[in-house]
């Protein structure tokens, strides 16, 4: 049951004061403030902001690069490398005390090799690319839904495996 004090209130209500009208057309507005007076300064800021683009724009200074593009030969390096880990951990027995190591080993190897080649827009067309990333994905997915030790299903195992060989037939073409 409700203590009374919880439904009484206990202190004075205040009174509600009236809502003052809107101005409409008929009534009268006040005068617009007076303009703003410009720093006497301005004269700097100006000059010193095409002083500013001058420099910056002028052939002296080195045009600002893109950022990096990985190479394409550094790109079949760091793809085969995670072919490699990808086999060598996927094909370890569960009972092997260095499995769980193995897949974060392999999670730490995928995730910077996605995100090194992830924005590179003349690596995602390609087929390797392609093949890797749905492999990556989906050793990546069943290690953080089943753990570490869980054995990958075969069907998914063998699908896995033909994305990689696919990948690795792909990579000396260019493609």
């Amino acid at each position: 049951m409700a203590s009374s004090t919880l439904l009484t209130p206990t202190s004075k209500l205040k009174p509600l004061y009236p809502i003052k009208p809107k101005p409409n057309s008929t009534t009268a507005l006040p005068p617009p403030p007076p303009p703003l007076q410009q720093p006497q300064n301005h004269h700097l800021r100006r000059h010193f902001l095409s002083l500013a683009t001058a420099i910056l724009t002028s052939p002296l200074v080195p045009p600002i690069a893109p950022a990096f593009a990985a190479s394409d030969e550094e790109y079949v390096k760091d793809t085969e490398e995670v072919i490699k880990k990808v086999r060598t951990t996927i094909s370890m027995d569960r009972s092997d005390p260095n499995v769980a190591e193995a897949v974060a080993v392999l999670r730490e190897t995928s995730n910077s090799w996605v995100a090194k080649y992830r924005r590179e827009k003349a690596l995602i067309g390609r087929a390797s690319y392609r093949d890797m990333y749905s492999a990556l994905n989906a050793v990546s997915g069943h290690y953080i839904s089943f753990g570490p030790t869980a054995p990958i299903p075969s069907k998914r195992k063998a699908r896995i495996l033909e994305e990689m060989d696919s990948a690795e037939r792909d990579l000396p073409r260019g493609r």
